[in-house]
């Protein structure tokens, strides 16, 4: 197992597009910072080539998330992310959203990935530099 004790830090500034109508983030929305962060993690050009050369991409087996405190339209959110791998078929994402100058997360995500290959097959995870 790789236990990965660096924090990696992901901007997100929230769009009024991301809000609902009490101007406060929609809850799924935080489901998309926390993807775009775990793609900035991989690494894009490591997931354009496990799919189009590879036929392997990653999908989310579960997760659960804790709402504590809700972001605002016009907050720069800091998503904090550490993660680990539990074996050969899954990696553990711990995801926060921080709001500027916040004693606590406004969310805060456990998220499990496995990988799958062209015909929905488990895959052993491939080696990546992210996991090292």
């Amino acid at each position: 197992m790789t236990n990965t004790k660096h924090i990696h830090h992901f901007p997100v500034q929230v769009y009024y597009e991301d809000t609902d109508h009490s101007g406060v983030v929609y809850h799924a929305n935080y489901l998309k910072f926390f993807e775009r962060a775990r793609e900035n993690i991989i690494g894009v050009e490591n997931l354009s080539k496990m799919w189009h050369e590879e036929q392997v991409g990653f999908v989310v087996y579960k997760t659960s998330l804790g709402f504590h405190e809700g972001a605002e339209f016009g907050d720069l959110l800091d998503i904090r992310t550490t993660w680990e791998k539990q074996g050969d078929y899954r990696i553990v994402f711990s995801h926060e959203a921080w709001r500027p100058k916040a004693e606590k997360p406004a969310v805060s995500c456990t998220l499990e990935l496995v990988c799958l290959g062209a015909k929905k097959k488990l895959m052993v995870i491939p080696d990546l530099g992210f996991l090292n």
